[in-house]
């Protein structure tokens, strides 16, 4: 019993001792840093820029997926526009434009065929089939804009329109009524 006594004591001194060397630690004022001297403002500079990034050299196969991209204006739901072009500072790589965002994608040949445009800085995607093209917000998962088609694609499902056509004369059907 005494010695659980003597415990006690010994641990509750060593926490008051303890308790308040810290409190006298926190307890003073701490040293304020010296205010680093600033250089007045000039006015009308323009802001910093941020840091560009540098994508890696393209390989072989984002060259070839490239060649497969559908450039130009694409004509998209609700009367947007998105604009694909060939980034001129970096070969392989494609600028992608959406009202006020600009994305530097790597062009990339899915196995089904279909040619996905990935973000540089990974935040959006583009899908482009032989239909159409969407353009995905990869970090939260939604569509930024849909169905949205280049002149090529146009020209792609009009010759396959009219082939289609063609066939079904041939063969002694009636086309396909819209």
């Amino acid at each position: 019993m005494n010695r659980w006594a003597l415990r006690t004591s010994i641990a509750l001194a060593l926490g008051a001792a303890l308790g308040t060397s810290a409190f006298a630690q926190s307890a003073a004022p701490a040293a304020k840093p010296k205010a680093a001297a600033k250089a007045p403002a000039k006015k009308g500079a323009a802001p910093a820029k941020a840091a560009e990034v540098v994508p890696a050299e393209a390989s072989k196969e984002q060259l070839d997926a490239a060649e497969k991209v559908y450039y130009g204006l694409y004509e998209c739901e609700f009367d947007q526009k998105v604009d694909i072009s060939i980034n001129s500072k970096y070969p392989g790589w494609v600028d992608v434009k959406h009202a006020k965002a600009v994305y530097m994608m790597k062009p990339v040949v899915s196995s089904t065929g279909a040619v996905r445009l990935e973000d540089l800085k990974g935040e959006a995607l583009m899908v482009q089939i032989a239909s159409k093209s969407m353009l995905l917000n990869t970090k939260t998962g939604t569509r930024i804009v849909d169905a949205c088609v280049s002149p090529k694609q146009r020209e792609l499902m009009e010759a396959a329109k009219g082939q289609t056509a063609s066939n079904a004369m041939l063969s002694g059907a009636a086309p396909a009524s819209k």
